[in-house]
């Protein structure tokens, strides 16, 4: 149980910071401002990843377990109650944070800024990269303990980038609940189907990789 409240906690953490960031940046102007955001993204994940990496592995990301589950690096049984406790935990932050900022319509929805096909491929591309980083750094023992900071620095750099053409979810729970909670679900399926599709590729190119 400790490991499902453990990803409860993390991908908590993970929306109320993320999305909280980019709230907080509209309804003041720029205050935070996109480099803000990314970095703010990036941080959240790296000291989560530290906090909780040894309880859980700190996945907070559906996309990510069920890449996990793909190896034998996870067990498969967990997968359903890791997806449970992530998406329950992004939705008590998006309900946080509507409670907070009832006047701030998005709550952070990523949203495509063109059409739903460049956001797709975009997406899976950048999904892809996140997780062949976790599976290459977090199963190598010589930087395992860099593993926070590396997986933080990718989060920020394709934030950064990406962030303003596709909201640079990566993250299934991290569009599914503010979308929902706010009502704005326009293209949801973009964001659940192509962070999953781009993990299972990096899955397999890590797989070939190894063999």
């Amino acid at each position: 149980m400790k490991k499902y409240i453990a990803e409860l906690i993390g991908t908590f953490a993970l929306v109320f910071c993320g999305t909280g960031a980019i709230i907080i940046n509209d309804i003041s102007g720029g205050a935070v401002s996109h480099l803000g955001v990314a970095i703010t993204f990036g941080l959240i994940v790296m000291v989560m990843i530290y906090a909780f990496g040894s309880i859980s592995g700190a996945h907070i990301n559906p996309a990510v377990s069920l890449a996990f589950a793909t190896t034998d690096l996870f067990p498969k049984k967990d997968l359903i109650p890791y997806v449970i406790a992530q998406l329950i935990g992004a939705f008590l932050a998006s309900g946080v944070l509507r409670y907070l900022f009832q006047e701030h319509e998005g709550l952070g929805t990523t949203l495509p800024y063109d059409t739903w096909q460049q956001t797709f491929i975009l997406e899976i591309i950048l999904t892809y990269f996140l997780m062949l980083v976790i599976l290459m750094v977090s199963q190598n023992k010589a930087v395992t303990s860099f593993t926070g900071m590396a997986v933080g620095a990718t989060v920020l750099l394709e934030a950064l980038f990406a962030g303003p053409i596709t909201g640079a979810s990566m993250n299934p729970a991290r569009s599914i609940a503010p979308a929902i909670v706010s009502g704005n679900v326009v293209d949801l399926w973009v964001y659940i189907l192509a962070p999953i599709i781009g993990a299972l590729l990096a899955s397999v190119t890590w797989k070939y990789m190894k063999s």
